[in-house]
């Protein structure tokens, strides 16, 4: 039933290569229509022009013989020839129909002088007459000291089996055409279609959970180039956000069920074994209560990265000291000197304001140091720096780790990021650290990065606006430039 549906679902709408195929054929089949059309009408105007302009110089070489004419028998002859050459006809006839061409003197054409009598009285002489058959001219002229006129026509009968012939050679031609354009068209439209097949057959196989695709590939048009380059992008941050997620859940599967293990197994013992001893209870109640923050901080960063995403809690812009607010993170830090024996040295350069969302920013420093921390050498120094930078103030933070590998340096960034070297993590945190640091910065459209070098540490910057007109605050003592934290 399920396969069913997927092939009436796949049978939806119709093919682009049946699209293409019949577009090609009828645009095909109407080039056909359409020049048969013209090709007829151009013959019959062409024709038309050239029997009128023969005709036209026929009459105007006869002319010149009727006026010097000396004897009707030469004149007969020379209109004869003249006509000849043009391959027309001509009549020399009186209005009573007799002919004054001594050869054609026999003959009477009193139905076509009638005609043109009738002609002459309607004004429509000199002039050209076109009937089904023939193409005439007919001028009146005075012959002898008698009215006359001449007449020359030209038969259109060889014309209509010349139509006719092209006519019966044109549908001939017309089906080899239609039959050439099904032909060619079906070759066209597949060739067409078969790499946007291709394409879509990878991005099924994508859709299906497949990211070992490549859609990489010069097509023969710029538009498939491009939309293959738009698909191997696509599946690549697929196949990385897959990657993601996986990691995800398996950490944060981890990360809560080491808590939950630990206060069970707490719990339980304040149950059985030391519920009545008053130190032992305490110790192990703060355990519990210690694992219960852990929780509590790793569901607030996941909510605050979610919120953050979705654009959430901007929070309000306000002007402060950013100079104040770095000394301040980094003082939060000082336990760390008594406990494990670090070092945290500043070098901030006073008075440097900003405009943007201090509780986000206090967040964004304080995760940047904590990460230093957790990934500084066995010297366990760490350097925070804050000077001013063109019209910014520019925040870094140093450590003196192992580094980030070239290839990871673009992944740190991401959700639940977790670098495969070893590290000692004395500041708790979630992982998520780094992706709250980006989508803030992003949120105030702050520049940020990292250089790293393997072996060297790594240096994590970002940029704060400076305001155009910085609050006039009292300036704080001048500090020493290291500070033991």
């Amino acid at each position: 039933m399920r396969e069913g549906r997927k092939a009436k679902r796949e049978r939806t709408g119709k093919s682009l290569n049946l699209i293409l195929w019949f577009a090609f054929s009828a645009f095909a089949l109407l080039v056909i229509v359409v020049f048969i059309i013209v090709q007829n009408s151009l013959i019959l105007r062409q024709y038309r022009e050239s029997t009128l302009s023969s005709i036209g110089e026929a009459r105007g070489k006869m002319l010149s013989e009727l006026e010097g004419a000396q004897s009707s028998a030469l004149l007969g002859e020379r209109l004869t020839d003249i006509a000849n050459d043009y391959g027309l006809s001509v009549r020399l006839i009186y209005e009573n129909g007799a002919s004054a061409l001594d050869f054609d003197a026999g003959k009477n054409y009193a139905e076509l002088a009638a005609m043109l009598c009738d002609q002459k009285e309607e004004g429509m002489l000199p002039g050209y007459l076109i009937a089904q058959n023939s193409v005439s001219y007919a001028e009146e002229f005075s012959l002898g000291g008698r009215s006359a006129f001449l007449f020359v026509s030209a038969a259109t009968q060889q014309y209509g089996e010349l139509m006719a012939g092209l006519s019966w050679l044109s549908v001939i031609t017309a089906l080899v055409a239609v039959v050439l354009a099904f032909v060619m068209s079906g070759f066209v439209a597949a060739f067409i279609t078969r790499p946007v097949t291709e394409v879509t057959a990878r991005a099924k196989e994508m859709a299906r959970g497949n990211y070992a695709l490549n859609f990489k590939k010069n097509y023969y048009c710029a538009e498939l180039t491009e939309l293959s380059d738009a698909l191997e992008y696509a599946r690549a941050e697929v196949s990385k956000a897959d990657t993601m997620q996986k990691e995800l859940i398996a950490n944060v599967s981890h990360d809560f069920k080491t808590p939950l293990t630990m206060i069970k197994a707490y719990a339980s013992m304040i149950i059985e074994i030391s519920g009545n001893d008053k130190k032992k209870r305490d110790a192990h109640a703060q355990v519990i209560i210690d694992e219960c923050d852990r929780l509590t901080l790793l569901v607030g960063d996941l909510l605050d990265l979610s919120k953050l995403r979705a654009g959430m809690n901007a929070g309000e812009r306000t002007v402060f000291n950013l100079s104040e607010e770095v000394y301040s993170v980094a003082e939060r830090f000082s336990f760390l000197r008594e406990t494990a024996g670090y070092t945290i040295e500043t070098q901030v350069e006073d008075d440097l304001y900003t405009e943007a969302n201090r509780e986000r920013i206090d967040q964004v420093l304080y995760n940047l140091i904590g990460n230093a921390v957790n990934y500084t050498g066995e010297d366990k120094r760490v350097r925070v720096k804050l000077y001013k930078k063109g019209n910014r103030a520019r925040f870094e933070v140093i450590d003196s780790g192992k580094g980030i590998p070239p290839e990871e340096v673009d992944t740190i960034w991401d959700r639940y990021y977790r670098s495969n070297k070893t590290h000692k993590r004395p500041v708790n945190g979630s992982g998520l650290g780094l992706s709250i640091v980006k989508n803030i910065l992003m949120q105030h459209d702050c520049p940020f990065g990292v250089i790293s070098e393997v072996g060297k540490g790594s240096c994590f910057w970002a940029e704060f606006p400076l305001p155009a007109d910085e609050a006039p605050m009292e300036s704080r003592a001048a500090r020493g430039k290291e500070e033991k934290a």
